[in-house]
């Protein structure tokens, strides 16, 4: 054959091949991560994998006990041994010797007494990391051993223990008749565990020492200007003397960093002039970071006869650990949300946050709306129960709906869709029993050779409806700032939210997609350079950072359709990009973006700020919330009712999502919130005795792996936008977390008959004694 021939014959061929599939572009696509490569390949840069010139390595000196008075603390042995280069105490911090996310009073380093296990008494930097602990365990420490206060009820009457005392906050609700009462009245006491964010690589960073006397920490950091400013005020130093720059953050659902962990490493980059990493053990992750509140709560419902609800009564408990962080927050949403997504004329809810000698507690994903869904939900299946009706349909007798009235006197004006998620989990058809053949043993529970016999076996179906509220709350001042530069056809974000793996990076690059039909995005590194965006929790970065971005990227196309609008005489709101191109309503103009750009740069920035909110006052009132999103489960288990073990066979989910911007990063984020709230129902629970926590380390820590986890079904998202909101979004990821573990728990007693009033459900609460 003539090369002529050839050339033509495959000139044919690629006339006749299929035109490729275009790639995933703009909002509703599922664009896939920029970093999703690396991240697989295991070339992704995380904080563990830092390293600088003439790098010198630290380690912290914890307490052993959870109370203590310091009698001294002696470092000559630790200062002398070999290679040893600095050794700091609280003597040595030479700023602001308190910090903490809600509340600053937590001290870097424990002075005169330890008020849990695991806080930190000193540091040292050595050249080795064997040599920097070795000398840690020097430091010689004389304590005074005091009797820990762990239980949160004794912290009323016990010995202050912190300056503040160990009230932290207290809400008395009040809400319509005090004398309201109904026909059916049902009780309960919940208790809910200790659970850890477990992130999948323990706290690291480096911290590099500046020319002009400041640090530079290289952190994975979730709120890098909070960091920043806490960083500055303990080391005597100006804000802009000191730099936080945005490492790899391996998965966040909680703020992501111990404070107390960031500080000791710039203090000693200091006192050393030189680099100085820190990458700790998962034992001492479990030791420092904040967990998820323990709660009690106590509960009595009043319905009619129909199921209706007329009044709840609870008082909530939480303990906060040793000191405030969050616990404030945390409180005010347990109140708030404590008769959950129902309409309740009639509510009168005491809440409280103590201090006591436990690890501290803080923001993890859904804090405060998690413990009361799991008691409330509890407490509709007892009225249904006691009513003899099905256990969905006593929940959407008293369906909440927009328009109805939280019982802080809020109204929820934003889509509230419960009963239409109700409807959609209820009536989704059911998986099919497990079949009693050997193959087929791996189905039941207890998993392969460890499940008893299959007449034991008992199949329970149960509801959680959930609730949580979006952005921060009660004055909470919400901003983001965002510029949006094009050159060269290539458009770069510049935000300083954090990817957590909730997928901020790839929002932001379908955003400017969308607005400016340009394919090439690019998201900057974040650092304390750039303006603050805040922290990465409770959805606030696909809306007030997604919003931010989207008006910078407006911003961009106004100043690049201008010229074209005015050279025809139009208005720029008569011209749209699609694809590319940019087109007139009448035709009369179509060009490319390219074109129109023709080699100018434009940048533009700006700043998104939610409606403000307001604090709940003395009777628990107020309009405390931006938005609110809901969501429906409906859990199938299978329980072996003689050894008390517990299978999820399928969670149907339904949720109110506003809008969808991603289907598959949304679906993922739905399904690992529900997976999360897996763990809280079954397996997860920081066992702490007396204060000390026992096994710290994912041995002692059972998360809920591949094997653990369910058939998941979507079976509804209800885009019903919420006006206010950018893209009229909500956020996705805590909703499932709150309502899993309190629809698991509803199964088991369905299959049951056990109250199961405790989470992580023990095998002893699932146990029927007498085999029905």
């Amino acid at each position: 054959m003539s090369n002529e021939a050839a050339t033509a014959q495959a000139a044919q061929a690629a006339e006749a091949a299929p035109a490729p599939e275009p790639l995933p572009h703009g909002l509703g696509a599922s664009l896939p991560p920029a970093d999703a490569r690396a991240k697989t390949e295991g070339t992704f840069p995380y904080a563990a994998d830092l390293w600088a010139e003439g790098l010198l390595w630290a380690a912290v000196l914890r307490s052993p006990h959870p109370h203590a008075r310091i009698v001294s603390i002696d470092t000559t042995h630790a200062r002398e041994m070999p290679g040893v280069r600095a050794v700091v105490t609280h003597e040595d911090v030479p700023g602001s010797p308190l910090h903490g996310r809600g509340t600053a009073d937590r001290p870097f380093f424990a002075s005169e007494v330890v008020r849990h296990h695991g806080e930190p008494i000193a540091a040292v930097a050595a050249d080795h990391p064997d040599t920097a602990r070795m000398a840690a365990a020097a430091v010689i420490v004389e304590y005074e051993v005091l009797d820990p206060v762990t239980d949160p009820e004794q912290a009323f009457e016990a010995e202050p223990l912190h300056p503040d005392g160990n009230l932290i906050r207290h809400i008395p609700l009040r809400h319509g008749d005090p004398e309201a009462a109904g026909e059916i009245v049902v009780e309960g006491l919940y208790r809910i565990g200790r659970q850890d964010p477990a992130p999948i690589g323990a706290e690291a960073g480096l911290a590099v020492p500046r020319p002009d006397g400041g640090v530079e920490l290289y952190l994975a950091s979730t709120d890098p200007h909070a960091d920043r400013d806490t960083a500055a005020a303990a080391f005597g130093l100006e804000p802009e003397r000191v730099k936080v720059v945005v490492t790899g953050v391996p998965g966040a659902t909680a703020d992501r960093e111990d404070q107390g962990f960031q500080l000791p490493l710039g203090l000693l980059a200091l006192r050393t002039g030189c680099p100085v990493k820190l990458a700790a053990t998962r034992e001492e992750s479990f030791l420092g970071h904040a967990h998820r509140h323990p709660t009690l709560l106590r509960y009595r419902h009043h319905a009619d006869a129909e199921g209706r609800l007329v009044k709840v009564e609870a008082q909530i408990l939480l303990d906060a650990g040793a000191y405030a962080d969050t616990s404030a927050d945390a409180l005010a949403a347990a109140v708030a949300f404590a008769c959950g997504p129902y309409v309740v004329p009639n509510a009168f809810i005491e809440g409280w946050a103590v201090r006591t000698n436990n690890p501290p507690s803080g923001h993890v994903r859904g804090e405060g709306a998690m413990q009361v869904c799991a008691a409330y939900e509890a407490q509709m299946d007892k009225i249904a129960k006691k009513l003899g009706i099905d256990p969905a349909e006593v929940r959407l007798r008293n369906a909440m709906a927009t328009g109805d009235v939280l019982p802080t006197g809020q109204t929820v004006t934003c889509p509230a869709p419960v009963a239409e998620l109700l409807q959609a989990v209820r009536d989704f058809p059911l998986p099919p029993l497990p079949k009693d053949t050997p193959e087929e043993e791996w189905l039941l529970p207890g998993g392969p050779e460890g499940a008893g016999e299959p007449s034991a076996v008992r199949r329970g179906v149960g509801y959680g409806v959930g609730m949580v509220h979006m952005l921060g709350a009660e004055g909470a001042d919400e901003v983001s700032t965002a510029t949006v530069k094009v050159h060269d056809g290539v458009a770069t974000v510049l935000c300083a939210a954090v990817e957590t793996g909730q997928g901020f990076t790839t929002l932001a690059r379908q955003i400017v997609q969308e607005t400016l039909g340009i394919d090439e995005v690019h998201v900057a590194p974040v650092d304390t350079d750039q303006p603050p965006a805040g922290a990465g929790c409770r959805g606030r970065h696909t809306w007030v950072s997604g919003g931010a971005v989207e008006r910078a990227a407006k911003m961009v196309r106004t100043q690049l359709l201008q010229p074209l609008a005015h050279k025809f005489g139009m208005s720029t709101e008569l011209l749209q990009i699609t694809d590319g191109k940019i087109t007139s309503y009448d035709g009369v103009l179509s060009t490319t973006v390219t074109e129109a750009l023709d080699g100018k740069e434009l940048w533009a920035t700006a700043q998104c700020r939610p409606h403000p909110t307001e604090p709940l006052n003395e009777a628990g009132q107020g309009d405390a919330f931006v938005g609110m999103a809901f969501c429906a489960i409906r859990a199938v288990v299978d329980v072996d009712i003689e050894l008390g073990s517990v299978r999820v066979v399928e969670l149907a989910v339904a949720q109110d999502v506003g809008r969808v911007l991603n289907p598959t990063q949304l679906a993922a984020r739905i399904e690992a919130g529900v997976t999360q709230g897996l763990g809280i129902a079954l397996t997860e629970n920081l066992r702490t005795p007396r204060g000390l926590i026992r096994h710290p380390d994912l041995t002692g820590y059972a998360l809920p792996t591949a094997l653990d986890a369910p058939d998941i079904r979507i079976v509804r998202l209800v885009e019903e936008r919420d006006v206010v909101a950018p893209f009229g979004a909500k956020a996705v990821s805590a909703v499932p977390v709150v309502a899993s573990p309190a629809a698991i728990a509803s199964a088991v007693r369905a299959a049951t008959g056990r109250p199961v009033n405790r989470l992580p459900i023990r095998p002893q609460a699932a146990v029927v004694t007498e085999r029905s």
